[in-house]
């Protein structure tokens, strides 16, 4: 099978070719890197820029795909692009999305009015009825993580405009929150930097500590890609991927301090009470679990690498990769001047 990868390059993608390689597909990517039919790493490149798909074209054309598979798509308008472009050419399109399409996520993020939603969030769940996921604000300091975000980002329009489309086959997946190493968000940082800096207690809000998210090992997830991209079975399909079951925050924390063997205590504090900086927005009573059993049955879907030998890899590449710049803030005062309150009040 014949591979195409838009995004290829990035931290999904890198996990991504190796495994559809070790499936028998001959994988090509879509770089602004160097060009060259042949890498030293067996892969084809195409010399290309997403955000200028139809340049590419001839190229793409050349090479002949049966199968797409995007991970970078933005907004309605790319997903559209990318389609008109690939009509003719390829078989297929496997698109990936995010959980973040549930109204469920309105909800947490206020964007939502009304009743919350009942999880796991299946494939069936309600979608958002409001469009753009995240303000002006949060995106420009998404585009500066994640360069291939554009200003109208929303994956409800991506998949409409995919799904939409009659001629050409396609498969959508919806991500969870993907950890790992080569992680651009340094997920595990905040609590690993905690944690090796022998903090004797760290603070998380009730709210938060009680809060379930979907999640997914980098590898894991890109196992399950690979997978919907090589079977037939999958055309036509919208699946979740994410481990199951979906751990709670303290839960999902306290896993992190077994893998990197810390002896402190997480104290749990009413939201009010937490320091400025660790307050986080958001309505924490919507959970966001989510039911991937539709991978699992009809694909046969199921996670190579277990989820406390996944946790052990990714705080073993925090701690030899730490970021440049923290996209959380770190502030030991505040958050001593809190463990002392908790403890007066406690006395």
């Amino acid at each position: 099978m014949r591979t195409l990868l838009i995004g290829g390059t990035g931290f999904i993608g890198s996990f991504l070719t190796r495994e559809l390689r070790r499936l028998g597909a001959q994988v090509a990517v879509l770089t602004r890197g160097r060009s060259g039919n042949m890498g030293p790493d067996g892969l084809t490149r195409i010399i290309g820029d997403r955000k200028q798909l139809r340049d590419s074209e001839p190229a793409i054309r050349a090479f002949a795909p049966d199968v797409v598979i995007d991970l970078v798509l933005s907004s309605g308008t790319q997903a559209r692009e990318l389609m008109g472009v690939l009509r003719g050419i390829a078989g297929r399109v496997v698109a990936l999305s995010s959980m973040d399409v549930y109204r469920a996520c309105g909800l947490l993020h206020g964007l939502e009015e009304g009743p919350l939603e009942p999880v796991p969030l299946t494939e069936r769940s309600a979608l958002r009825t409001k469009l753009a996921t995240y303000p002006p604000a949060q995106i420009a300091m998404l585009q500066q993580v994640f360069g291939w975000l554009d200003d109208e980002y929303d994956k409800i329009p991506v998949e409409r405009a995919i799904l939409e489309d009659g001629d050409l086959p396609a498969t959508i997946l919806r991500l969870p929150m993907v950890y790992g190493p080569g992680d651009p968000l340094h997920r595990f940082f905040p609590l690993v930097r905690r944690m090796d800096d022998g903090r004797r207690a760290i603070l998380m809000s009730a709210a938060q500590a009680a809060w379930r998210s979907p999640r997914g090992f980098v590898g894991n997830v890109a196992a399950g890609i690979a997978l919907a991209a090589m079977c037939d079975k999958a055309v036509g399909g919208i699946y979740n991927v994410a481990e199951e079951p979906s751990y709670s925050e303290l839960e999902w924390a306290t896993r992190v301090a077994a893998a990197s063997e810390w002896k402190g205590a997480f104290l749990i504090l009413p939201s009010d009470k937490m320091p400025q900086h660790l307050r986080m927005p958001g309505n924490f009573g919507q959970h966001w679990s989510a039911d991937s059993s539709r991978i699992r049955s009809e694909l046969g879907y199921a996670e190579p690498v277990g989820v406390d030998a996944a946790i052990a890899q990714t705080v073993a590449w925090e701690r030899a990769n730490p970021p440049v710049r923290p996209l959380t803030p770190i502030d030991y005062e505040a958050e001593d001047a809190a463990i002392a309150a908790l403890t007066r009040s406690s006395s």
